[in-house]
């Protein structure tokens, strides 16, 4: 089962919501805290500026979102670790689970749809 454009907006709604609150409800430290906050604002700004039915400028292709969401995913795989080394065991253990998470909705979802979409209404 692929997640189709419109269940993908939401759930991209919902990971920036989670991604506001998360410093405050797990009492993140500065430098997580910080990024966290960061990564918030570019999964919102990504999102509005996404061609899909939950984007509201709609000039990023869904597929390239895609191909950010897949990069930001290993990137934050990455990240992870480097909190580790820097002593935040709860960022790392956060940052890891996040990416596994972003890396599976990335992969359940179907990016190819909206450009059938697009072509259909031609």
């Amino acid at each position: 089962m692929k997640i189709v454009p419109l269940i993908h907006g939401i759930l991209d709604y919902a990971t920036v919501l989670f991604l506001s609150f998360a410093p405050v409800l797990f009492g993140m430290q500065n430098l997580a805290s910080t990024f966290t906050y960061a990564l918030a604002c570019i999964h919102l700004l990504l999102t509005l500026f996404t061609n899909f039915s939950a984007g509201a400028f709609k000039i990023v292709p869904f597929r390239v979102h895609g191909m950010i969401e897949i990069a930001v995913a290993l990137i934050l795989f990455g990240v992870a670790f480097w909190f580790r080394s820097s002593g935040d065991r709860f960022a790392f253990y956060f940052y890891i689970v996040f990416s596994i998470i972003l890396f599976a909705v990335w992969a359940l979802s179907d990016y190819k749809q909206q450009d059938r979409e697009v072509f259909s209404k031609n």
